[in-house]
């Protein structure tokens, strides 16, 4: 497994995934949203498991002070120049990708790559 959790320290679902992986003992890579940017190419890679309109907190405080909601937008754009736009967790292992605190497709992922 080549895990990486995309998402804030402050996010408590993104420390709840944390936690689920260290207690299984995986080894993951967090990348914090609040201090990288996520690249074109891993956004591309998510977005072959995952929506691009489920990536994007419409709750966020972000979503709201750049008045979105009433705006037409390039969503990937947005999404890569304002990474706190994210909804979080992402969890990314490979090509496969989850939303939020999601364990139970975490554990078949982690059963997958026992066999």
């Amino acid at each position: 497994m080549n895990l990486q959790i995309f998402g804030t320290k402050k996010c408590k679902d993104s420390k709840k995934a944390q936690l689920f992986f260290q207690e299984r003992r995986v080894p993951f890579q967090f990348i914090n949203l609040q201090e990288k940017e996520m690249s074109k190419g891993e956004l591309k890679s998510i977005l072959g498991s995952v929506k691009l309109d489920d990536l994007i907190d419409t709750e966020s405080k972000v979503y709201e002070d750049k008045n979105l909601k009433y705006m037409l937008y390039d969503k990937e754009e947005a999404l890569l120049t304002n990474p706190l736009l994210f909804k979080t967790p992402i969890v990314r292992d490979g090509k496969r990708a989850t939303i939020g605190f999601v364990p139970d497709i975490w554990k078949q992922w982690i059963l997958e790559s026992k066999k």
